[in-house]
């Protein structure tokens, strides 16, 4: 777990941070703004992309498709949604909601970063962000479903 922070990919939007109660850092990774702390599962992910296709797209689709398969052991219907990279489900109240976030970099076909899946985190912190770009949608947790 982490301590309450915020990152910033490299896609990151200043107007997308709305509140900056924590530190804030430049994480060289794919995507935008994201919230890190505890109640989080956090996977850093490294693999020689060179031995495997060296496609970036497929890569962070198995990644997005090994925290689908972990959440259905645990009874979590969760999925892609099209045109938004991450984990998706169900919230509570039968909204489409994100669960989990993915971020990558490559350095000479080496995977960095990896995913953050929201098992128990205080919700209210992902207020100081538009979390990953994405207004119209809610992030939920496992805590939450």
């Amino acid at each position: 777990e982490h301590p309450p922070l915020y990152t910033a990919g490299t896609s990151a939007d200043p107007a997308e941070l709305l509140d900056p109660r924590f530190p804030v850092y430049d994480a060289g990774r794919g995507g935008r703004y994201t919230y890190h702390g505890p109640g989080q599962r956090v996977g850093y992910v490294q693999l020689d992309l060179a031995q495997r296709g060296r496609d970036v797209r497929a890569y962070v689709h198995a990644l997005e498709g090994w925290v689908i398969d972990a959440l259905a052991r645990l009874g979590v219907e969760a999925r892609r949604a099209e045109g938004r990279i991450g984990i998706w489900t169900d919230d509570r109240d039968g909204r489409e909601a994100k669960i989990g976030a993915i971020g990558v970099r490559v350095r000479r076909w080496v995977t960095l970063h990896g995913f953050s899946l929201n098992v128990a985190p205080d919700m209210t912190h992902f207020g100081g962000i538009v979390p990953c770009g994405i207004a119209e949608f809610p992030v939920t947790s496992l805590a939450e479903l």
